[in-house]
């Protein structure tokens, strides 16, 4: 092919200003990353030193999710204020394990404030959305100081200047032999933000709907995670994706079937407590979380017909049960059918920088993203559904948001209301009163 002088021009100036493309993707091929070393606690290596490796891995595996699930259920027992602390704790240590992967495997320790501005974006993300959540569900105690009230006002103004200063810091960081890589590890920081950060404010975005919706949706990833595991290691002998060779279609649909029937077990018994199922709201009286509701429908017992051809082989014509059940099998099958994708692509992203774990926080486990890779897609599905098929109007923050108007807006909106239930008739006017 002929190569006009322009483009030839261009290609020469790739190579003196910075690495091509194709020397930074041979340097992350041929880099040797740190390789994982054995981090199972010395007690459960003597323990189980007379096992194969493969029923060793099982029972390092089960003891250490047994112990992850008892500290769930602490923090769950602790309430929402721990949730939402330990939710950006788990966010701050995917980032990091993440950032840290492409730190080594693009060597890009000698990349000025590489680092620095990738914890300064995490910040500034951090700041735009749990602004946006302090003034959404915090609503009256932002109008109620004075500085929460200015910051809360030119909330957006100021992450957008605070993102700004980041921006103009990369570009006056750029330097001519690392432009290339610059531009990868930029484009890095941000999906690893829009990955980790965005889906970690959906789940507290989830917990403010009701602790339930907060459950459920974690705990049918861990089902599923748990019993496709089982299934797969007891029974599996076909395989089910080349990204993953030991997950198979017998673990893949034993881990389906499991996570449906815990799903509808799990919702039954978390319908019946308000502590559950209200929406987490904060008392300015009391300035603390509160979950004390009346129950909307969607978690009070209903008598459902069973369709015929059930009836024949179960006996029951009707059945009662929380109509958030239904929802739960909506859940539960996300979780078992979608959520290992997300699984699967984080496999994938391992496989194309040869690594086995994104860290070795947890034995046997890996790393704090290995355990959550499904769980940020979970959220944004719950999130989505919410907003689709649950959430409406919430009459307490249009209160809040009515009061906070001028005198004259509120008497504007008054007239207006009144005027609109005077026609539906729910109101008389004050001439046919007389």
């Amino acid at each position: 092919m002929f190569q006009t002088p322009l483009s030839a021009e261009s290609e020469s100036e790739a190579k003196v200003d910075g690495e091509t493309a194709s020397d930074s993707e041979s340097r992350a091929e041929s880099a040797p990353l740190p390789v994982s070393a054995d981090d199972t606690p010395e007690v459960l290596n003597r323990a189980l030193s007379n096992l194969s490796s493969r029923w060793k891995n099982w029972w390092v595996r089960g003891i250490l999710t047994l112990a992850m699930i008892a500290f769930f259920f602490i923090i769950i027992y602790l309430g929402p204020m721990v949730l939402m602390i330990i939710v950006m704790c788990v966010q701050i240590k995917c980032f990091h394990e993440i950032i840290t992967i492409g730190y080594n495997v693009y060597h890009s320790y000698d990349l000025p404030w590489f680092r620095t501005l990738s914890w300064y974006f995490l910040l500034c993300v951090n700041y735009f959305f749990y602004g946006e959540t302090v003034t959404d569900y915090f609503f009256t105690l932002v109008q109620r100081e004075e500085p929460l009230r200015i910051l809360s006002k030119y909330h957006r103004f100021i992450s957008f200047t605070l993102y700004l200063i980041g921006f103009c810091m990369f570009v006056l960081s750029l330097v001519k032999k690392h432009y290339r890589l610059q531009f990868y590890m930029f484009g890095w920081t941000h999906v690893t933000l829009l990955i980790v950060v965005t889906q970690s404010h959906l789940v507290i975005h989830n917990l403010f709907e009701g602790m339930i919706w907060f459950i459920v949706p974690i705990s049918c990833v861990i089902c599923n995670d748990i019993m496709a595991y089982m299934f797969g290691f007891f029974f599996g002998r076909t395989p089910l994706i080349k990204l993953s060779p030991k997950k198979t279609w017998e673990g893949f649909i034993g881990g389906f079937f499991a996570t449906v029937v815990f799903g509808l077990l799990l919702s039954y018994v978390m319908s019946g407590y308000r502590c559950f199922v209200c929406p987490v709201e904060y008392n300015n009286d009391t300035n603390s979380f509160t979950v004390d509701c009346e129950p909307s429908d969607l978690f009070r017992l209903q008598e459902y017909n069973i369709p015929g051809v059930i009836q024949s082989v179960i006996g029951w014509k009707t059945v009662r049960m929380y109509p958030f059940q239904i929802h739960s099998i909506a859940l539960s099958t996300f979780a078992s059918l979608i959520g290992p994708f997300g699984g699967f692509f984080a496999s994938g992203f391992k496989r194309a920088f040869k690594i086995k774990d994104f860290a070795n926080t947890i034995p046997g486990h890996g790393g704090i993203m290995d355990r959550f890779d499904c769980q940020y897609l979970m959220a944004t599905f719950v999130n989505v559904y919410i907003a689709s098929f649950i959430r409406g109007p919430n009459p307490s923050k249009l209160i809040q948001q009515f009061l906070t108007l001028r005198p004259d807006q509120q008497l504007h909106i008054f007239n207006t209301l009144r005027s609109h239930l005077i026609d539906k008739g729910m109101l008389t006017s004050a001439t046919e009163d007389e």
